[in-house]
């Protein structure tokens, strides 16, 4: 029979995708002496059996939860439901993979009218226990009978303001039973039942509503956010209670072994005297610093400090550790790998290689490539002068700019529109996460540094403020207000999450700086990486830019983006509009010497690293008037002026709009078949490299162009586009006197190339794949068509795994990539191979790249960083896999 319930000591750290990973932590701290409370774990495959079986527990998995709550018992010494000495437990989610607060908890499980009595009298604090029976129902309500828990907070308020108490802890018992009264009648009205008594019944209730929780909306946000397998299902951990909120000798915390958003190697966290553990993680109230605890409890603090250098040691890595003192006593209630910032992720990595916990190749690895975007950002302008409204808790650092929104379908609804929001609430909840997800930054007036918001914006990247209790939010109202300043819905503000400022309006801001382990860090990775990172660049200041963040060279410089300057944009329209060949020539000796001077800075900023330049590639009616604005236009003008030189230079230009229109121009007039009707135009842009090479080795400055033919789904093509432009190039060659090397290649973005490539090689001295044009003309999806219409519908039902203009797809692209991979090296073994599509800076893209054995990856110059990284993990993650196969052959 298959076992679905494990005892905590039957478990190890190994079994996460079994136990989850809270499981699989509680019980590796159960096996090497921790103080944890007794529990046991349902694991992750009796979840996926539950969905399976209709959202129902089997009678198999309901038998060994039972033997196991036995065992509980036994070890407690205490019985559920018992009047006299009853046994309360948390009921908690635990996936594979952290998903903090995403799913649901309940806590005090086991408190019905009859158990609450037999805790006071076992306490001798009757206050204590009535607390703990309504905070049970209240969540219990929530989180299984699906109550809102506005209902409940309500009316404690109302309690709160008739009885003239400003907190919870000014409560008596009497008033808690005051309050359970109301809460029992909230149940009673909205569900038409009683609450329910039976203990055994609310643990399978609630167990349920933990499997249940694995499919709620902000769990499969969050899981598509981060890429979580929906199938991998959640663990419930079952564990006996431990009350934080029995007194002065009591508390409950959370803290990191470093800090989170810096890294720095100090204790980090913060904790509440007497109460529980959602109290602090919920921002309810604003705990104090973890360090208070040395003076409240010192003897605590110092078995606290030691356990935590304990865990790093164990685990060898930054932890996350939840924990609770019960009249003196500590209890670990949860460790996990602690989420970070980037800038800790590094400077934690790196300082852990320093103390020799960990080697190189693991520290590279325990940095997201993903997260090295949060560093690449700009910051605040030191030198504003805007003031300051008010102050926080710098919960997760970064600046950001946005319109002032309350709510969170807002904030997503602004933000899928392309607003730039800042989305400020009392304190966010995990049915926020669209909202947060949206906006470009969070406040909360209400909760400390580990509250849901700063967890949940400081893995994602985005700057947050928590804690700014100057801020007082009328949402009813639409504004808030800090002393005599009001700021409405709408209105600009400015937050700087390093330092928990927030300012009325917008403030410039200044591009970043990386630190000395960042650098460290990328030094290492170029030390263990084998492909090459490249750079998309179209401009000189671009150029640099790629070189400062360590890029190997340019991988695509598209010439079109050159065309498009507005100084320029008429003498391009002028040689489209030209109707003689001595016409149009005229025109592209204007272009010549702009371009010239174009690549002549691109070269010089490269400083003898490879620049790949793609010749003119889009169709040219984008260089003319939209056709509906200028028939608009014309018609304004037969009108008001119909026989002024104005109309007749806006008919003819309506006339070529006709004549270039194409019903699919991304298949049309374009690419190569330019070049090839038009030799002229790619003639000149030849001309200009070569030109730009010449002066460049003048100055004793080394080039290296690489002249990329693109679209090419034909090797004739290819071939009549290679002859001109080394003719072009021979021709300055001999005119200059100055020799200089270039080679000539190919995109491949059709599938035919791809299928073809054996042919296209004899012709091309490298290819380069342009994944975003290869994508659209696999699956034959417009992408800005699909992305706008339906393509997000098809990842959200699993139609696609993912969006494959995002993340390249193997089974089809990837296929026509190493096709043209290996049938390129067939006929020219050396033949240089790259991607210059937008997946050339996606990690997982990098490693299929890896795999098929391309030379180099080409991405946006402020994704070289993320590239080298993904690079070097690619790299690494295939060595330890092939000495493990080598370890297990023998």
């Amino acid at each position: 029979m298959s076992k679905f319930v494990y005892l905590f000591n039957e478990g190890n750290s190994e079994m996460k995708e079994l136990l989850g990973g809270k499981g699989a932590n509680l019980a590796e701290m159960t096996n090497i002496g921790l103080p944890v409370p007794f529990g046991f774990t349902i694991s992750t495959q009796a979840c996926n059996d539950y969905y399976e079986a209709g959202k129902k527990i089997s009678a198999v998995v309901e038998a060994q939860i039972l033997a196991a709550l036995q065992q509980l018992e036994e070890n407690t010494g205490k019985k559920l439901g018992d009047t006299a000495n009853p046994l309360l437990v948390s009921v908690r989610s635990g996936s594979v993979f952290s998903m903090p607060g995403m799913m649901d908890t309940v806590l005090n499980l086991g408190m019905n009218d009859e158990a609450v009595k037999g805790v006071a009298d076992l306490t001798g604090n009757a206050r204590f226990a009535y607390d703990s029976y309504r905070r049970f129902i209240q969540m219990f309500s929530n989180v299984v009978l699906g109550i809102d828990s506005f209902y409940f907070e309500q009316f404690l308020e109302e309690v709160r303001e008739q009885k003239g108490y400003s907190a919870d802890p000014e409560m008596t018992a009497e008033d808690w039973q005051e309050v359970i009264a109301g809460y029992k009648q909230i149940v009673k009205k909205h569900t038409k039942n009683d609450f329910p008594q039976e203990p055994k019944e609310q643990l399978f209730l609630a167990i349920d509503a933990v499997f249940d929780s694995w499919n709620n909306q902000r769990a499969i946000v969050y899981r598509r956010l981060n890429k979580i397998p929906d199938h991998l299902g959640t663990a419930v951990n079952i564990q006996s209670m431990v009350f934080g909120n029995m007194g002065d000798d009591s508390g409950t915390g959370v803290a990191f072994t470093r800090d989170p958003s810096t890294g720095e190697n100090i204790l980090y966290g913060e904790y509440l005297i007497n109460a529980q553990g959602e109290d602090v993680v919920a921002g309810i109230r604003t705990p104090q610093p973890i360090h208070v605890l040395e003076k409240d409890m010192p003897v605590v603090y110092k078995q606290f400090t030691a356990t935590c250098e304990l865990l790093e040691k164990h685990y060898k890595d930054m932890m996350d550790i939840e924990f609770t003192v019960e009249r003196g006593k500590l209890y670990m209630l949860q460790c996990r790998v602690g989420k970070r910032t980037a800038q800790a992720a590094i400077r934690i990595a790196v300082e852990m290689v320093n103390e020799e916990i960990i080697d190189r190749k693991t520290a590279l690895l325990r940095v997201d490539p993903d997260q090295l975007n949060q560093l690449l950002h700009r910051r605040i302008d030191d030198n504003h002068n805007q003031t300051q409204i008010a102050k926080g808790l710098p919960a997760s650092p970064g600046a950001a700019t946005g319109f002032v929104v309350f709510d969170a379908d807002e904030a997503e609804q602004l933000g899928n529109d392309g607003k730039k929001v800042i989305l400020v609430r009392s304190e966010t909840t995990p049915d926020d996460i669209h909202g947060i997800v949206a906006a470009q930054a969070v406040v909360t007036s209400r909760g400390g540094m580990t509250s849901h918001a700063a967890v949940v914006a400081r893995g994602m990247g985005k700057a947050c403020i928590c804690g700014c209790e100057s801020i007082k939010i009328d949402t009813n109202a639409k504004e808030f207000t800090v002393g005599d300043t009001v700021v409405k819905y709408g209105d600009v503000i400015t937050i700087d999450g390093s330092t928990g400022q927030v300012f009325l309006g917008e403030i410039p801001m200044i591009d970043p700086e990386l630190s000395d382990e960042f650098k460290q860090l990328l030094d290492w990775a170029d030390e263990a990486r084998f492909l090459g990172v490249r750079a998309n660049a179209d401009t000189p200041e671009d150029a640099s830019k790629a070189l400062e963040f360590g890029a190997d060279g340019i991988g695509l410089c598209r010439t079109e983006h050159m065309f498009m300057d507005p100084k320029r944009l008429p003498i391009v329209q002028e040689m489209i509009l030209a109707e003689t060949d001595e016409q149009r020539q005229v025109a592209l000796d204007k272009l010549l010497p702009m371009q010239q001077g174009d690549f002549e800075g691109i070269f010089e900023a490269m400083k003898g690293h490879p620049v790949n330049v793609r010749l003119l590639d889009p169709p040219m009616h984008e260089f003319l008037p939209d056709k509906e604005e200028l028939l608009v236009e014309v018609t304004k003008l037969q009108i008001t002026a119909p026989d002024s030189e104005e109309l007749k230079e806006k008919e003819k230009l309506l006339k070529k709009v006709n004549q270039l229109a194409e019903m699919n121009p991304m298949l049309g007039y374009r690419g190569c078949r330019l070049g090839m009707l038009n030799p002229e135009i790619y003639e000149m842009q030849a001309r200009a490299i070569c030109n730009a090479a010449v002066v460049l080795t003048e100055k004793g400055i080394p080039v290296k162009p690489e002249i990329m033919i693109p679209l090419v789904g034909h090797v004739n093509e290819l071939k009549r586009m290679r002859e001109l432009v080394v003719e072009t190039a021979e021709k300055v060659k001999e005119e200059a006197g100055i020799g200089f090397e270039y080679q000539v290649g190919t995109m491949i973005e059709i599938p035919r190339a791809a299928l073809t490539a054996d042919k296209i090689a004899e012709e091309a001295d490298f290819f380069s794949f342009g994944t975003n044009d290869l994508t659209q003309t696999t699956f034959g999806y417009s992408r800005d068509d699909a992305e706008g219409k339906f393509l997000q519908t098809y990842i959200e039902e699993k139609v696609l795994p993912e969006n494959p203009f995002a993340v390249l797809d193997r089974d089809g692209v990837g296929k026509l990539v190493e096709t043209g991979v290996k049938l390129g090296r067939q006929v020219k073994p050396n033949l240089k191979t790259g991607i210059c599509g937008e997946h050339g800076g996606e990690k997982s893209s990098i490693e299929f790249c890896y795999e098929a054995g391309l030379n180099y990856v080409s991405c946006s110059p402020y994704r070289v960083p993320l590239a080298r990284l993904a690079a070097a993990q690619a790299t690494i993650r295939h060595q330890l896999a092939e000495e493990k196969e080598t370890v297990t052959s023998k």
